[in-house]
């Protein structure tokens, strides 16, 4: 594998909540962000704020060591079966790499 392949991964999510979900989309948050660790990412940063004027709920920042380890923490069974939880609480995720210097 080259060097660009097993570099590290970042990156940065926006969540916003359902009106009134917004508690109910934390405590999702805590039971899914538990299982990154297990997938050797780590959530390097969680702010919880309070949706104010169209800004996010939340905002994670992850590393991941590579695809292959967010690819399993997505198709982890324990976060699918969660599922129909984030559809009452969560209206929006935004995921897009960041680079953290």
């Amino acid at each position: 594998m080259d060097a660009m392949t097993d570099a590290p991964i970042e990156l940065c999510c926006l969540l916003r909540a359902l009106p009134g979900a917004e508690e109910a989309m934390t405590a999702y948050e805590d039971k899914v962000t538990a299982l990154v660790p297990e997938h050797g990412g780590e959530l390097l940063s969680r702010a919880i704020g309070d949706g104010a004027d169209g800004n996010p709920h939340e905002v994670h920042v992850y590393r991941f060591p590579n695809q292959a380890a967010i690819d399993a923490y997505m198709a982890d069974p324990r976060r699918l079966a969660l599922a129909e939880e984030r559809d009452r609480t969560v209206a929006s995720t935004v995921l897009f790499p960041v680079r953290i210097p």
